[in-house]
């Protein structure tokens, strides 16, 4: 089981029995809104909100702990990377500067900055345990045939289902070449320091990239010789047709989308200004 973690894991919630598309709609809403609004009001509402649906949804730590490390590791060198090469961005914005620490010529910690990247790590937050949430609760063969009930090309609604059933495969990829790397005596594990491990980590990356090429030639071999995609439209085994709560819940992210950008930008600006 491990290495396919990562997976559609059946349960009876109420988001497990919402249709794929509707949580298709609120992810494209909920990120839309989250990138949008830098009001640090309203990014601190959809973190909170995030987390119930993460909750409500019974997604257990064990199935995303690995991916929210990586996407944690992430978020923190590309807020170095902020500070290092624009360290004066949180200045520019909010108009004023409050030096906390004195470092070296404008390489200085601010509060503005400091808010400014706060910003930033919340965006993150807000999104990744909705999309953590929709991939888990969400079953493949189901979406694609939803997203052909809208009127969507089953060929989409088939690469995009297939995706979301790989995820789990490339994964135990990726574990089975970690292992294979440290049988060779290359240190993975917490062991060694942080920029040994994302050296190391990276010397995964093409090994994976070509198992991945390989398995897509095999399928699109596989669904060529069955002749796929040569007639317009197909019958599916599953789907399901949209049901009161899909409403409801497509309604609210709409209705918070358009309440949270008209808060955003009752100013004129969509930066939340506290030290002005």
């Amino acid at each position: 089981m491990a290495g396919r973690l990562l997976t559609y894991m059946p349960k009876n919630t109420w988001i497990h029995r919402l249709s794929g598309v509707s949580k298709m709609l609120f992810f494209l809403l909920w990120s839309i809104t989250g990138m949008l609004t830098y009001d640090t009001r309203i990014l601190l509402l959809m973190l909170v909100i995030s987390l119930v649906i993460f909750r409500v949804s019974k997604t257990e730590w064990k199935q995303v702990g690995t991916v929210f490390m990586f996407i944690l590791l992430f978020l923190c060198l590309n807020l170095f990377a902020v500070w290092l090469f624009s360290p004066n961005q949180g200045t520019e914005i909010y108009g004023t500067k409050t030096v906390l620490i004195k470092i070296t010529g404008n390489h200085n910690i601010t509060a503005e900055q400091l808010f400014y990247e706060f910003n930033i790590m919340l965006k993150y937050f807000t999104v990744t345990p909705v999309v953590l949430m929709f991939i888990v609760t969400t079953n493949p063969s189901e979406f694609a045939a939803s997203l052909n009930r809208l009127g969507i090309s089953y060929n989409v609604g088939y690469a995009i289902a297939i995706a979301l059933r790989y995820i789990p495969d490339v994964q135990s990829d990726f574990t089975k070449i970690r292992h294979a790397q440290e049988a060779r005596g290359i240190e993975m594990s917490d062991k060694a320091s942080i920029p040994s491990r994302i050296k190391n980590m990276s010397a995964i990356i093409f090994p994976l990239l070509f198992s991945s090429l390989d398995r897509i030639d095999v399928v699109s071999n596989a669904m060529e010789l069955r002749g796929f995609g040569k007639n317009k439209k197909r019958t599916w085994y599953m789907g399901k047709r949209l049901e009161k709560n899909d409403y409801i819940t497509i309604g609210f992210a709409l209705i918070f989308m358009i309440a949270a950008l008209a808060i955003t930008f009752a100013d004129g600006s969509r930066f939340w200004n506290p030290f002005g």
